[in-house]
């Protein structure tokens, strides 16, 4: 239980978006809430475990040993 429970609007604001985005997730079923009576709380670490699941690691491409052909 040492986790924190964010609300919708803080959750949009670590986020960098609307209130509106959190809900979609929250309805859709894409990131795990708690119910307290009626209201909504997002685990911290839910919101951490969405951001990492959905983070894409840039490509590392070989560089070519020699250069351009003239």
């Amino acid at each position: 239980m040492n986790d924190r429970y964010l609300s919708v609007d803080q959750v949009a604001e670590l986020l960098g978006t609307t209130p509106r985005f959190p809900r979609r997730l929250i309805e859709e079923r894409r990131i795990r809430y708690v119910k307290v009576g009626r209201h909504v709380r997002i685990p911290e670490s839910a919101v951490e475990e969405f951001i990492r699941s959905r983070t894409v690691e840039p490509l590392r491409r070989p560089r070519p040993r020699y250069g351009r052909a003239a």
